[in-house]
């Protein structure tokens, strides 16, 4: 009887705890950006559906402009608000994180492969932007942001 009031309380201890772990272990929510230098520089939400992640600008920082435009975009973002764009696109998971097809720099137009890494507990998100293979690139540290 002991055993089974034993398995019991394991059970209903243990189970919330690994249905909190999965969902820190998936990069969905609000991030808080940073460019290379570690200076914010706004917010992305990052969505998944039917096992693909994308990026979308949620908003920037609190002294930015909201109409702001990219204007260093060369596809069919060019000149379009960047509050509601689409910056990561095609992004599935892998074994070593998550992957994609794009990552846009809307500061100077650029567009690379990505590579997402969650660190600290799902806390903290590597983002690689890399041309080629991921040893050519470089990685930002975006923030979850919990408000978000």
């Amino acid at each position: 009887m002991r055993s089974k009031i034993m398995f019991l309380m394991a059970v209903v201890f243990f189970i919330p705890l690994l249905a909190i772990s999965g969902q820190s272990l998936s990069p969905v929510g609000v991030w808080k950006t940073f460019d290379d230098s570690g200076k914010p520089t706004g917010f992305v939400r990052i969505l998944e559906n039917n096992g693909i992640y994308t990026g979308v600008v949620e908003k920037g920082l609190p002294d930015d402009d909201v109409n702001k435009i990219c204007t260093e975009c060369r596809d069919d973002r060019k000149g379009k608000k960047l509050i509601g764009m689409t910056i990561i696109k095609n992004v599935k998971q892998s074994e070593s994180g998550f992957i994609g097809d794009e990552i846009l720099d809307p500061f100077s137009g650029n567009t690379y492969r990505v590579k997402l890494l969650l660190k600290d507990g799902g806390n903290v998100l590597e983002v690689r932007g890399y041309l080629g293979i991921s040893l050519f690139g470089r990685t930002q540290k975006w923030e979850r942001d919990n408000n978000g």
